[in-house]
């Protein structure tokens, strides 16, 4: 076989197995995205969005609202596309001021005839930003969900508002899923001084999934957000990953599948010249094997195509935020989605 051949051959084939896969396997995608202050432009006085207003430091005006509505629309109607040809089944969002963006977001002609329903609650946390989750109509069916408040005190022994555990049950298909959507306390002050607000978080989470096992010991859970902390971070290695170790249980560790995206060096969110990885989706072991030709986990990946980029300057490969340096710059957000992929056999 000349060169020629053999490199046609080698690009092609992979081409070729993937379509006889999408023949034979549904293929269902499960996405999350900080899409970085989705604030509208009314003033909340019940919250620290003055910013994000036309009168504020922003200049936060409806043409950029409206174009940052464009922006995150379009994204998700691309995320996975690749690989189910359609936008993701069910997607964790954060940094959502309240439901009226989510409605203002699935309203937008990228996503409005994708059939997206909303799950949110109003979180306490004092910039007034929130979790939701995005899940298609017709693929979807919820049938619980509830808001689990995060307790966190300083040390004055004052009440540290933050953001609240979205917990949702329900069908993919016909097939049971328990989903929760985080995001994890920040790391303002430094790493070392908030990481025991991130370790109530994981704890927090374990309780949610213990909770969940002891009712259904073969439960499949879905956890997803952003962490505000790596794969290797102890929040996630040593408290979030043994939910359900313990009896009765007695599973093994969670699976992230983000652990070896974060050993190649790959990221969502750039720093200081560093990449992390703090959005992630991690799941039940369950969900790795599946049985009686049920979903269980095919792949996991980060979305950045090159749009997603900065394309110029200092921060130049870094993601293509809304606003950098103080100036608006028209961008995406300052974090990349990730998304996971689960699969069955369609016969």
């Amino acid at each position: 076989m000349s060169l020629k051949y053999l490199f046609l051959f080698t690009i092609c084939l992979p081409m070729l197995l993937f379509a006889q896969a999408k023949d034979h396997y549904k293929v269902r995608s499960i996405a999350f995205y900080n899409v970085e202050n989705l604030f509208d432009t009314i003033n909340d006085p019940d919250s620290f969005d003055d910013d994000r207003t036309p009168s504020g430091k922003d200049q936060w005006t409806s043409h950029r609202y409206q174009r940052k509505i464009e922006n995150i629309s379009k994204v998700i109607s691309e995320i996975g596309a690749d690989k189910t040809s359609t936008s993701p089944d069910l997607i964790g969002l954060c940094e959502i001021e309240n439901r009226q963006v989510v409605e203002d977001l699935i309203a937008h002609p990228n996503l409005k005839n994708k059939g997206y329903g909303i799950i949110h609650y109003d979180s306490p946390d004092e910039r007034g930003i929130d979790v939701a989750l995005l899940y298609k109509q017709s693929a979807f069916i919820p049938a619980n969900s509830m808001s689990r408040r995060l307790l966190l005190f300083n040390n004055e022994g004052e009440r540290d508002y933050s953001r609240d555990q979205l917990v949702v049950q329900g069908y993919l298909d016909t097939e049971k899923i328990y989903l929760i959507v985080n995001h994890w306390p920040s790391r303002s002050g430094g790493e070392a001084r908030s990481r025991p607000n991130r370790i109530a978080a994981a704890n927090l989470n374990v309780r949610i999934m213990d909770s969940i096992l002891r009712e259904d010991s073969t439960a499949r859970i879905i956890t997803m957000g952003d962490f505000n902390d790596d794969p290797t971070d102890t929040s996630i290695t040593k408290i979030l990953k043994k939910a359900g170790v313990r009896p009765p249980h007695n599973l093994t560790t969670l699976h992230n599948p983000m652990e070896l995206l974060h050993k190649k060096g790959l990221g969502s969110l750039a720093y200081r010249d560093r990449w992390n990885l703090f959005d992630q989706i991690l799941m039940t072991p369950t969900l790795l094997n599946g049985q009686n030709n049920t979903f269980q986990f095919w792949k996991a990946g980060i979305y950045h195509p090159p749009y997603l980029s900065t394309p110029t300057g200092p921060y130049k490969g870094y993601p293509f935020r809304t606003y950098s340096g103080g100036n608006y710059t028209g961008g995406y957000s300052d974090h990349f989605p990730v998304v996971l992929y689960l699969i069955k056999s369609a016969k």
